[in-house]
């Protein structure tokens, strides 16, 4: 009889779980949010005194301050690009056929069929990569006095905060080993989904993976916030962590949610820090690790270094 109950007993808890899977992030948020104030208080303060000598500054006073119609400009039509032509329509109605006609010439040079996903999801970190980074050159132009160093490029100090580092780290990946046995994260990720095949395919993947982290950082927590911690103070931090939210819609519905959080948190710490580079660090720890726990979970790691064939 335990035997014919026990399954029971799990679809029902998972059944009630969906029900009230939409209410379950409001609690979680309600009991976060204010341990954030508490940690970053003193941060969130020194910005918002920042913004107000800044404003009753010589500098500014009677003046139109044009960085947040350009940064805010700038991020829209960043983002609505990557979105429109950064993807898998535009790469196999554009891209592709390009490759295609370049492995007819070099098929052992690109190997089209062997590596199609690949190619795609290359495609989409460049269009990323690309997008993030490009701003900080139309800034230079724009405002030549703006030192881009400012926009928590500085490695000065770094070793500094791994403590918060480290702090970090310990409070998100017990939850991500909880988190990461919901069956809809272990059908997501990976997103490449050839990084079962050989540890070849994996480490390239999480590179490229990586390197799309490091200049999504570099937009949301060095652009976003460089370019406007000192018209909006603190305020900064949480406008960056909408459209940051948004970016995570259509993966699973609680780290959509959970990306609230992270983006408080992440800005708040660049801020604290004065560098991108912590919150890189704990960016792809987690990600790597959600990887390579939903192939485990799943029973899918690679067993060669080489793919077949």
């Amino acid at each position: 009889m335990p035997l014919s109950v026990a399954p029971d007993a799990g679809r029902s808890f998972g059944a009630v779980f969906e029900a009230i899977k939409p209410l379950v992030p409001i609690p979680i948020l309600l009991a976060v949010l204010p341990a954030l104030w508490w940690f970053f208080r003193d941060t969130w303060k020194e910005l918002d005194d920042e913004a107000a000598a800044w404003r009753a500054s010589p500098l500014s006073t009677g003046r139109f301050d044009p960085r947040p119609f350009v940064a805010l400009a700038l991020v829209a039509i960043v983002l609505t690009l990557q979105d429109y032509y950064g993807g898998r329509t535009y790469f196999d109605g554009v891209v592709r056929p390009l490759l295609a006609k370049l492995d007819l010439s070099h098929p052992r040079l690109v190997r089209l069929v062997k590596y199609d996903e690949l190619y795609g999801f290359a495609w989409w970190v460049f269009s990323r990569v690309a997008g993030y980074v490009s701003p900080f050159l139309v800034w230079k132009l724009c405002f030549r006095e703006d030192s881009l160093l400012d926009m928590g490029l500085r490695v000065r100090g770094f070793f500094k905060h791994t403590g918060v580092y480290a702090l970090f780290l310990a409070i998100v990946l017990p939850t991500m080993l909880v988190v990461s046995r919901q069956p809809d994260f272990g059908a997501y990720y990976p997103f490449y989904r050839n990084s079962s095949r050989s540890w070849y395919d994996f480490l390239l993947w999480e590179g490229m993976y990586f390197t799309q982290f490091f200049g999504l950082e570099m937009f949301f927590r060095g652009f976003f916030l460089g370019a406007l911690r000192r018209s909006f103070g603190s305020g900064a931090i949480f406008a960056m962590a909408v459209p940051y939210c948004m970016i995570h819609y259509g993966k699973p519905f609680l780290e959509a949610n959970g990306a609230i959080v992270a983006g408080i948190a992440l800005g708040s710490l660049s801020m604290k820090t004065k560098s991108i580079y912590q919150g890189f660090l704990v960016h792809i720890t987690v990600a790597g690790l959600m990887d390579w726990l939903a192939l485990w979970h799943r029973h899918t790691l690679p067993t060669v270094f080489w793919p077949p064939g």
